[in-house]
Order: structure tokens, then C-alpha cells, then sequence
């Protein structure tokens, strides 16, 4: 009852997890797109007009035209384009050579501008992929794109920020919510009556866990009916993972309640202080492989890195639950541990 009266707080907890959802899912993205391209071919044969027509009907490109090889260094200087393809004047005959399995130089040359190291990364997998796929190029090569062939942003981030809105959403209220009881005094009103301290926490936990379970819920959705991220691990299995996650956030907040007084050390804690080492020592942002030594063990302590992981291996790599059971025990581990240390905590406290 007092968690409904609190209009504010309600609107906020339920509309920023949505709010990041579709952040993350629509605005922030690593997909690029409209990338110029312009063309060097001396002669226009019917292979380089298959290849510029596959190019120009690609919804990541935009076909600036054919220019002169002395223009490609003006034309990308001036951003006019941000890739030039330059095929060799004997194309045709190069490609039939590597074709029938003769060894023969490259036949394609791209030149981009690496000013933008993300559009170029994008531009050059991107028209990899569409070069390769011409006849001439089979023969050298094949490409598949497991798990994510369209290379969607969205797959990636959306297990990450499920794994940092729950921790920041659960401990946060969490923590806030004991804390103000501390602050105003009716925690020691509430400590004189005859319930046990044990369960006057967890009765303050176990509303969070209910509206937390809501929000868990609503994201699932959006996740799969609006951006159109796979859960091909099970509904099940997500689900029943997201409230391990739940729990463990729950008693973090627990534990942030613990060793703080007032209600903004308590939100500073768990959303401010929180939050870098979530993004960037979880995986979210940055792959753990390629993070200093020293940090990819420090982030083995961030129970983000670990929930993220799992979630990311049921929703896109189509795992089970008992499939990424290293993540699980290690998850209950550390929801084991800080739990009691924070009920420890508590009880010291209260002595």
C-alpha cells in the first residue's frame, strides 16, 4: 500500500526500464547505414554491373556514382563518399581464372576512410559480404554469419541492459526504501513490535520482487515483439534466470541499506557508483576478451557480467538453462553470499 500511494516512484520504475529498452534497442545503435560508396571501374563489364547493382540495391548503402581513380583520394577527403571499390581493369578475366581454381592477385580493392573507425569496420564487412557473393568470389571464398546474420545492435544490447536495469531498478529501491524507514524513524517502531527483524526485511523485499517481476515481464515483451530479439533458449529458462537475477539485485540493495544512512548515499550507491562498473566491466559495451588482465578479473566480482552472458547464450545461441549452468551457480553463489552478509549485517547493526 505505501509502494502505490508513491505515484512517482511507481511511474519511474516502471517507465525507465522501457525508456532504456527502446533506447538501446532503436536509438543507440552499432548498425550503420547510408554509407556513400563510389565506384572505380575502367570498363563497365557485366560483372562489375552485377557487383554495383548488388551494392546500390543494399539498404546500408548509397550508390554515389562511378568516379576516376585520381579523384578517390579528393572524393574522400572531402567526405563526399565514405568508401571507394575499385575493381581491376581486367575483372572479367581475373574472376574467371579464380573461378576455375587459378591462383590470381586480388580483383577487388577497397579504400575507405578510417577517420569513423565504426563506419569503416561496418563498410567493409558489409561489402565483404555482398562482394563475396558474387560468382567470380565463390569460388575463393564462403561466408556464414552465425546466430546474427543481419548483425542487429539490438541482439547484443538488449541482454546487457536487462542486466543493468534490474540491478540498478531492484537494489536501488531496495535500499532507498529501508533506508527512509532508518531515516524517519518508524524502522524503530517497527523493531519494538513483536515480528522478528528478519522478517520485517524481508517483507520490505518481497513487494520489490513483485513489481520487479512485473517490469522482468514487460521487458520480455517489448524485447520480443518490438526489436525482435529471439528467446530461442526458452521463455522458461530466461524467465527463471531473470529471478535468480532479481533476488540477487534485491539483496544487494539489501546490503547497500546496511552500511549507509540516508536515502541519497543509498541512491548514489546503488545507481551512480554502480552503474559505470555494470557497463563497462559486464560485457555490455565492451567484450571482457578485450579488457586489460587486471580488469577481466575484477570483473568476474560484477554478477552482471555472468547474468548478461547467459542470457545472450539462451536468447540468440538458442541455449538451455542447464546449458549455461556455470553462469547459474555462480549467480547463486553470489546471491547466497550476499544475502548473508547483509541479514548479518543488519542484525549487528540492530544490536
Amino acid at each position: 500500500m505505501h509502494i502505490l500511494r508513491d505515484k512517482r516512484t511507481m511511474l519511474v520504475v516502471m517507465l525507465i526500464p522501457m525508456m532504456l529498452m527502446l533506447l538501446f534497442g532503436f536509438a543507440i545503435s552499432t548498425e550503420v547505414n547510408n554509407i556513400r560508396i563510389a565506384i572505380v571501374a575502367p570498363h563497365r563489364t557485366d560483372g562489375v554491373k552485377d557487383a554495383v547493382e548488388r551494392i546500390s540495391k543494399n539498404e546500408y548503402f548509397s550508390f554515389c556514382g562511378y568516379i576516376t581513380t585520381d579523384q578517390i583520394d579528393q572524393k574522400l577527403r572531402s567526405s563526399e563518399v565514405n568508401a571507394v571499390v575499385v575493381f581491376a581493369s581486367d575483372y572479367n578475366r581475373r574472376a574467371e581464372q579464380a573461378a576455375s581454381g587459378i591462383p590470381t592477385q586480388p580483383i577487388i580493392q577497397l579504400i575507405l576512410d578510417a577517420s569513423n573507425v565504426n563506419t569503416a569496420g561496418s563498410a567493409t564487412a558489409y561489402l565483404q559480404n555482398i562482394l563475396l557473393g558474387t560468382e567470380s568470389q565463390q569460388a575463393m571464398f564462403e561466408t556464414r554469419m552465425l546466430f546474427n546474420p543481419q548483425m542487429k545492435s539490438a541482439y547484443n544490447f538488449v541482454p546487457g541492459i536487462m542486466g543493468l536495469i534490474f540491478i540498478l531498478v531492484c537494489a536501488m529501491m531496495t535500499s532507498v526504501s529501508i533506508v527512509r524507514e532508518k531515516e524517519t524513524g518508524t524502522m524503530e517502531v517497527l523493531l519494538v513490535s513483536p515480528v522478528r527483524p528478519v522478517k520485517i526485511i524481508f517483507a520490505k523485499m518481497i513487494p520489490y520482487f513483485a513489481i520487479s517481476c512485473i517490469v522482468l515481464v514487460t521487458i520480455l515483451l517489448l524485447a520480443r515483439y518490438l526489436l525482435g530479439v529471439p528467446m530461442s533458449g526458452g521463455v522458461a529458462g530466461i524467465f527463471s534466470l531473470s529471478l535468480l537475477y532479481l533476488v540477487l539485485s534485491l539483496s544487494l540493495g539489501l546490503l547497500v541499506s546496511t552500511i549507509t544512512n540516508t536515502q541519497i548515499a543509498a541512491l548514489l550507491l546503488s545507481a551512480m557508483v554502480m552503474m559505470m562498473p555494470i557497463m563497462m566491466l559486464s560485457g555490455l559495451l565492451f567484450p571482457i576478451e578485450n579488457l586489460p588482465t587486471f580488469f577481466q578479473v575484477v570483473s568476474n566480482i560484477i554478477p552482471a557480467r555472468w547474468y548478461i552472458d547467459a542470457v545472450r547464450k539462451m536468447m540468440i545461441q538458442g541455449e538451455s538453462l542447464a546449458a549455461v549452468w556455470q553462469d547459474v551457480a555462480i549467480l547463486l553463489g553470489m546471491t547466497a553470499a550476499l544475502l548473508g552478509i547483509s541479514l548479518k549485517k543488519f542484525n549487528d547493526k540492530l544490536e
